[in-house]
């Protein structure tokens, strides 16, 4: 459904709308008792859209918004409220009980896991546990290198800036991680390079996700800008670009942080 990235916005909601009418009619016929909602926590440019394709390849998964990056922040109304150019401020007041209402009209109740991912969730995580009762949160984290070389290449932004923005990222997944009471943490790089362990241990964390399949070929975005591609890492290709200059740059930022990226097993190049 990538062609409706290209779509015009009166489109996208007309398409909105339609999936909303049609989950609406579905869900007359089922109780939210037994679903439970899954929360993929990553920053941005670290494989949250592959990884949220792979569990919805699930067929017991529904996602709240499956097209494009596939982030609920994204859907009509709810735009307006968290796609804003505040939404990375962790003071920003927000209604989850609101926004809860607005998902539940987008996830298919005869699923048995409500899936969602819109990377500003990673600094507000606790207020979203404190909302969605029993929540469970998968938090991914790439190499702070290929991270940075994203940030830097998709939105032109200085080699110290994307340095700092992704301490500040590994930061908040820090503190979910040691914060919030079901959390499962993954790298991109076992994602890709131990996927078969990666899918085993995803299914222990939750039983409902067994039919997941990594075989297929995925539409998220990539360096290569390929439409289908299996699960290949990335990561030699992106850090290759980076500028001996911005590296160092890049090092001066992550040198005073050293502890940190040591506690997600990354090392200073």
């Amino acid at each position: 459904m990538n062609y409706l990235n290209k779509l015009g916005s009166n489109k996208r909601i007309l398409y909105f709308f339609m999936m909303r009418q049609k989950i609406a009619i579905k869900n007359l016929f089922y109780s939210n008792a037994k679903n439970q909602h899954l929360f993929i926590l990553s920053p941005p440019f670290c494989g949250s859209t592959l990884l949220n394709e792979i569990i919805s390849s699930s067929d017991n998964v529904s996602c709240n918004n499956n097209i494009g990056l596939r982030e609920g922040q994204h859907l009509p109304i709810v735009k307006d409220i968290l796609f804003t150019k505040d939404r990375w401020d962790t003071k920003k007041k927000i209604n989850w009980q609101l926004i809860h209402s607005i998902w539940n009209r987008y996830w298919d109740k005869s699923k048995g896991v409500f899936l969602e991912k819109s990377p500003p969730n990673i600094c507000r995580a606790k207020k979203i546990e404190n909302e969605f009762i029993n929540a469970r949160f998968i938090c991914l984290v790439r190499n702070p290198y290929a991270q940075v070389e994203g940030k830097m290449r998709r939105y032109n932004t200085s080699a110290e800036e994307a340095a700092k923005l992704s301490i500040q990222y590994l930061k908040y997944q820090k503190e979910n991680i040691e914060q919030l009471k079901n959390t499962l943490l993954i790298s991109y790089e076992d994602l890709a390079e131990n996927t078969n362990n990666i899918k085993k241990t995803i299914i222990t964390f939750l039983p409902e996700l067994s039919d997941i399949n990594t075989k297929l070929k995925f539409k998220a975005h990539n360096l290569r800008a390929e439409k289908n591609m299996a699960i290949t890492n990335l990561n030699p290709e992106k850090i290759a670009k980076i500028k001996k200059e911005d590296l160092l740059i890049i090092n001066g930022v992550f040198e005073k942080e050293e502890k940190l990226l040591n506690y997600f097993n990354y090392q200073i190049i």
